[in-house]
């Protein structure tokens, strides 16, 4: 891991006080910053922190570092902006990682539509549903969805997708339509691999949360083989409502307890470094956020009732 990250996260957990909260804030879990901070204090063969039950404070040579630390930061800063005003155009290799159904949906072709504006980058993308590290893997980007698990770079959460229950109607003419959580048990869930197989869903309704008891009947990790089970009539899924709208619109799947979704799915950007800046990033990550509102959009605009003109009066 570079030294500037790991500067940036000891300055974070003394801001914070605490190691968690300093976690929470940057993105990571809480022991991935345990071992940033063991790594710098091994790097500098000093201890910086001292860890107390109201938190942690610096030591005295916790209190050096930090010093030094602010200026070399805010000194890669003005680096980096004065770098990025030697050249104004996008070019180079840009590598992304992405979830399959993003990629397939949202950021394959917010990608594909960049390369008329700017001939002279050349974009990398590979989808994986599973937890890359952007350091280690020499990563601009990466757009995940849900859990990030322990990486190296720094998470930003930049959207949330509304979250829905789904099923065939004939599926659900067979087992029953649940008419609140607990019924959820007759029905089996088809879920995604990367998903915990938790026992129970969590559901919310006017804030409250409700549990739903689960019955796994599949488990898959391509996005594209869970829904073929759920329009086979094999049970439902939890999905992004904007990857079903069509097919709730169409009446090929139904909503199930559509008074009480599950959370909506959380989706974040994570670069290498806090500091990890260019016209390259701003220019990809600004045109896949642009059309994840647009699909968004398309989403609230398919549930809308069809405007009906009416007849002018007669004179």
């Amino acid at each position: 891991m570079d030294r500037l990250t790991l500067l940036d996260s000891f300055l974070t957990a003394l801001e914070e006080g605490s190691l968690n909260r300093a976690a929470i804030r940057i993105g990571i879990t809480q022991s991935a910053m345990s071992q940033q901070i063991a790594q710098l204090e091994t790097h500098l063969g000093h201890p910086l922190l001292r860890r107390t039950p109201k938190g942690v404070h610096a030591t005295r040579a916790g209190d050096l570092v930090a010093s030094h630390a602010r200026k070399l930061l805010s000194g890669y800063d003005h680096l980096q902006a004065d770098l990025a005003t030697l050249d104004a155009s996008v070019s180079g290799t840009f590598r992304i990682s992405v979830s399959t159904y993003l990629g397939r949906m949202v950021v394959g072709p917010a990608l594909i539509e960049l390369d008329p504006q700017f001939p002279d980058l050349n974009i990398v993308m590979r989808t994986e549903d599973r937890f890359v590290d952007v350091v280690r893997e020499n990563y601009d980007l990466a757009i995940r969805s849900g859990q990030l698990g322990d990486t190296d770079g720094i998470a930003r959460k930049v959207a949330e997708l509304e979250s829905v229950l789904v099923a065939t109607p004939g599926y659900l003419d067979q087992t029953g339509r649940p008419k609140a959580p607990a019924d959820m048990h007759r029905l089996k869930l088809i879920l995604r691999s990367e998903d915990l197989a938790a026992p129970h869903l969590e559901l919310f309704r006017d804030g409250e949360m409700h549990p739903a008891p689960v019955r796994v009947g599949f488990t898959a990790d391509d996005p594209e083989l869970i829904l073929r089970a759920v329009h086979n009539g094999s049970g439902y899924t939890r999905a992004p409502r904007m990857l079903v709208a069509e097919a709730i619109a169409s009446g090929q799947l139904e909503v199930i307890l559509p008074d009480y979704p599950p959370a909506p799915k959380e989706i974040f950007a994570v670069y290498p470094s806090r500091h990890a800046t260019g016209k390259q990033l701003d220019v990809v990550l600004s045109h896949i956020l642009q059309r994840l509102t647009a699909a968004q959009d398309r989403d609230a605009a398919l549930r809308s009732p069809p405007q009906r003109t009416l007849p002018a009066a007669a004179e």
